[in-house]
């Protein structure tokens, strides 16, 4: 008989792959939200008769949503599982996405805009969670990589589609936005034959559907963790999440994340309204330069995610697009000068996505582990949807250049904090994630292995 392999450290296989691409749809329609709102709001603008405030809040809308939607879907995957959500939350986005063809008011554009949100939020929460409980620790970083290259996809090809349908007719808006849906029904039949995490159902003590699983998907001899005994902090897991052990760790993510992403919503969302401010005449090419350097930035994110440890690649990132982004709000390049400045930042930033998707959930244990994602992406939309709202009445208000010194500021504060706290988690076990705090405080859920098909011989 074949020896006993852990389940964390199976070869790749196709089914590795297909969990990892099922998990796409809704990274890809997520950043497609979010990069179309831009262009359609600005088309928009006549018809619905929006003024600065309205094209605030509906360019914020969604990003407010992924925060009710993130911070409550943490909890309930925890409890009850990552599966049934994963399965079909995507038909939802599509019917919601749809919907926003038929629009006749801001006042309904928001409340759909809202409920995109709020399912991308869940979507969020359990794609990653999943994707990661199912990935091998030395594929995991380029896998949850694809996760991010799909977004930075969506986002570019929401620009492109802008771009290649704003002259179609006075519709255009309409399309724009109702096309978001469009991936979110493609990619649903892969998301039927993915299974609920066997780590879950471990941790939960659900063993034999978890050996069941893993012996359908993987073959006989794998070990698997071995359920523990891991007592509810009173207070549920918001409690556990800053309790001595698990505070740094869950600040670390929250700040992180939002650091990240404060800039890169911003700038991105209104892009064209940026180079516009900075006197650059053809403003839809400038940003088509950015989308473009924004997705060749997630692929060598993807290509040396697991070549550097995840604390240099954190804190170079966050130092460097803060350096682009001084040299773009300070520089006084000229036209070409600054698209291509605007897109070196769009390119580092990029990059850095790339860790949303890998470093918060090797933060976290099994059974805190969407809360703990939930909780961060709560955090960096919630800063990211307050952003995107002031950034066009700052720059109307105070100028460009003392909006973007503003992020540049977010940034600098976001590599300092990492630098002094974020921990070093590429090794990590996810059935046995340990806490930095002290330095000595071993996993209490690093409990041992059982085999599939028989006892385990050990590792």
């Amino acid at each position: 008989m074949s020896a006993q392999v852990s389940f964390e450290d199976l070869p790749l296989s196709r089914f590795h792959i297909r969990t990892v691409f099922s998990g796409t749809g809704g990274q890809f329609s997520d950043g497609f939200v979010l990069g179309i709102i831009g262009i359609a709001v600005s088309m928009a603008a006549g018809p619905l008769q929006l003024n600065a405030l309205w094209m605030g809040l509906l360019g914020a809308a969604s990003l407010a949503g992924l925060f009710l939607g993130s911070l409550f879907a943490g909890p309930i995957a925890d409890k009850f599982g990552r599966r049934t959500i994963f399965a079909w939350d995507m038909l939802l986005f599509a019917i919601i996405s749809a919907s926003q063809f038929f629009v006749s008011s801001p006042e309904q554009l928001l409340i759909l805009r809202l409920l995109l949100g709020l399912v991308l939020g869940f979507d969020y929460v359990v794609s990653k969670s999943l994707v990661t409980e199912f990935a091998p620790r030395r594929y995991r970083g380029r896998l949850l990589s694809v996760l991010a290259a799909a977004w930075a996809s969506g986002y570019v090809v929401a620009y492109l589609v802008g771009f290649a349908v704003r002259d179609i007719g006075p519709d255009a808006w309409r399309i724009m936005l109702a096309l978001s849906g469009l991936p979110a029904l493609l990619i649903l039949p892969l998301r039927m034959g993915v299974p609920e995490s066997p780590i879950w159902l471990m941790a939960r003590g659900r063993t034999e559907e978890a050996m069941a699983i893993v012996k359908s998907k993987f073959g006989p001899n794998i070990n698997l963790p071995a359920p523990t005994n891991t007592p509810q902090k009173k207070g549920g897991q918001w409690a556990e999440l800053f309790s001595k052990r698990w505070r740094k760790n869950t600040l670390v993510g929250c700040v992180f994340y939002t650091c990240q992403v404060i800039p890169f919503f911003a700038l991105g969302t209104f892009s064209p309204k940026v180079l516009e401010a900075l006197n650059v005449q053809d403003k839809f090419v400038g940003g088509l330069v950015y989308n473009v350097l924004l997705m060749i930035g997630a692929l060598v994110g993807l290509m040396i995610i697991d070549r550097i440890s995840r604390r240099t690649f954190l804190i170079g990132t966050f130092y460097l697009s803060a350096v682009g982004l001084a040299a773009l709000a300070y520089g006084g390049f000229g036209p070409l000068g600054t698209i291509l400045t605007f897109g070196f930042f769009a390119c580092v930033l990029a990059a850095a996505v790339n860790l949303e998707f890998v470093y918060p959930p090797e933060l976290f244990p099994t059974h805190l582990r969407a809360s703990g994602i939930g909780l961060a992406v709560a955090a960096s939309r919630f800063g990211s949807a307050f952003a995107t709202f002031l950034l066009p009445i700052a720059v109307q208000q105070v100028g460009i250049h003392a909006a973007l010194g503003v992020c540049v500021g977010v940034l600098v504060f976001g590599g300092v904090f990492c630098h002094v706290f974020a921990p070093e988690t590429s090794e990590e076990d996810l059935s046995g994630v340990t806490s930095d705090v002290g330095g000595t405080e071993a996993s209490h859920l690093n409990g041992g292995m059982v085999a599939v098909s028989q006892p385990c011989k050990g590792k």
